[in-house]
């Protein structure tokens, strides 16, 4: 079925509950690297019980649930194309949500260019409804341009500072990340099955976005915050080109006071990964 505009902004979800405990922060933790060294005191408190600390993007796989689907598009032609996260209150180890979705743009680059599909989940404390997270997500629809939708929306596209990184951080991923992050809800078989991989044309299953985007956010914490967990307000990426699980991802960043500037490079391969990164501190 091909996108129709503008019905397809009527998709929405409403008043989708949902619940997490300290295991399913703790898992997606350990799938997104936290933990490595068990005896590293500040990563440690992400994968222990004892005084839990959550990861601020694991905000992002709470959101999925309530996410508008299916996408009227052709999805073995469907790329992540990013996520804009903000922080309304920390997230806790368990929680009882609710939450809200809907489609809120839909880019044509045009025929045979592809189309963006921005959608955005609202969550909120089930008892007081009051915002914890907003996650807008942009996807990337290869096959679906040409539709007779807007050009362009104005996104914003954060500059870098011109001058080298004050700081970068190498983190190396695990050859069997993917297995384990696929278990906090993502199982989609091209992070997993080497066939499925291959027909999609890549040489081997690669790693999710979203840990891409959790393993900057892990570099950010380690860097400016001293691993404070509350300390992001607002964190900001596009996927420029997978991770194969194993490789050395190097985060580099520039430092504005409160707002930093950050990309992300395959180390081995010099190939960008994540690209026009921003987090905002509070």
């Amino acid at each position: 079925m091909p996108i129709r505009y503008p019905e397809i902004l009527d998709l929405k979800t409403a008043n989708v509950a949902l619940s997490w405990t300290d295991r399913d922060a703790m898992l997606y933790a350990l799938g997104s690297g936290m933990g490595e060294d068990p005896l590293h005191e500040r990563e440690l408190a992400f994968v222990y019980e004892r005084n839990l600390k959550v990861l601020p993007t694991f905000a992002t796989i709470v959101a999925r649930a309530a996410e508008p689907r299916p996408l009227p598009v052709n999805n073995s032609l469907v790329l992540d194309g990013g996520r804009d996260l903000t922080i309304h209150r920390p997230l806790h180890g368990s929680a009882n949500v609710v939450m809200d979705g809907r489609i809120v743009g839909a880019v044509d680059k045009g025929s045979g260019k592809g189309a963006i599909i921005t959608r955005e989940v609202v969550i909120r404390d089930a008892l007081t409804r009051d915002k914890i997270a907003t996650l807008k997500s942009n996807v990337f629809a290869r096959g679906d341009g040409g539709f007779g939708g807007p050009a362009d929306q104005g996104r914003e596209v954060p500059d870098k500072p011109d001058r080298e990184p004050d700081r970068t951080v190498d983190i190396v991923t695990r050859p069997n990340q993917a297995l384990l992050y696929r278990l906090s809800g993502d199982r989609n078989p091209l992070h997993s099955d080497p066939e499925v991989a291959i027909k999609a044309g890549f040489a081997r299953p690669i790693l999710h976005g979203l840990c891409t985007y959790a393993i900057c956010c892990r570099a950010v914490l380690e860097s400016y915050a001293d691993f404070d967990s509350t300390a992001i307000e607002r964190f900001v990426a596009r996927f420029a080109a997978p991770v194969f699980p194993g490789e050395t991802i190097s985060v580099d960043m520039w430092s504005s006071g409160r707002e930093l500037a950050f990309e992300a490079r395959a180390k081995n391969r010099g190939v960008m990964v994540v690209k026009y990164g921003r987090a905002v501190l509070r």
